[in-house]
């Protein structure tokens, strides 16, 4: 299957390097130079996945993923020089699955592409967690019979958080299921998706009852 990828970087040389080197990868990119442009064309066209630049003209990299999570679960990658701790989290925060640094090797670009777009793994049987209702076959979240909205991201935290049966689950664990790659200590890239999550699930987030947090190993679900 043809994988379409959508390159958001206002940098032309930035550009043309980084897609060559993916379609060495397998990945053919399609190519936006500004925040507006990739925005009307996501209008018009579909993609599978998007890496979007920060610092971009006009609309910056963070409205850009604000605009793109508002419609819908597209998977979304921040491709940043811009390493900061609070950048990655107001990246990650904005919307984004994943966050990336450059320089980079596109070796480990496609590796992260290729994480986020794998399936959501075999069918299981719906689970209820109190008002709760997971349905990993239809890719559906329920709660108190109102359709939750997840992106594929948060709906893959959660079903392995489930399917543990209320064991805890390590940091390590979930980032190398979720996310498919170690993260080298580094979890702010789970514990912004954890926020999410819980913001869109709990019926009151700063006080969870279904996602709960082990200290210092990682989380687990109310069995």
């Amino acid at each position: 299957m043809c994988v379409r990828v959508l390159l958001v970087e206002d940098d032309e040389r930035i550009r043309q390097a980084l897609s060559l080197a993916l379609s060495d990868e397998g990945f053919p990119v399609d190519e936006a130079g500004s925040g507006e442009e990739a925005l009307h064309r996501l209008e018009t066209e579909s993609f599978d996945v998007v890496l979007v630049d920060l610092t971009l003209p006009g609309v910056d990299g963070l409205e850009v993923v604000r605009t793109l999570r508002s419609r819908g679960d597209l998977p979304i990658i921040v491709v940043s020089a811009r390493a900061d701790a609070c950048d990655t989290i107001a990246g990650l925060e904005a919307g984004a699955d994943d966050y990336v640094t450059k320089p980079l090797m596109a070796s480990v670009l496609a590796a992260r592409i290729r994480a986020l777009l794998r399936r959501r793994g075999p069918g299981r049987e719906a689970v209820r967690i109190g008002e709760l209702e997971i349905r990993p076959q239809e890719g559906l979240v329920h709660r108190a019979g109102e359709r939750v909205h997840l992106t594929r991201t948060e709906f893959r935290l959660l079903l392995e958080l489930a399917g543990a049966g209320g064991r805890i689950v390590t940091r390590e664990q979930l980032l190398q299921k979720v996310w498919g790659y170690d993260y080298f200590g580094d979890t702010r890239l789970l514990d912004v998706h954890i926020r999410r999550l819980r913001r869109k699930i709990e019926a009151n987030p700063d006080d969870p009852e279904v996602v709960l947090t082990v200290r210092g190993t990682g989380y687990r679900i109310r069995s």
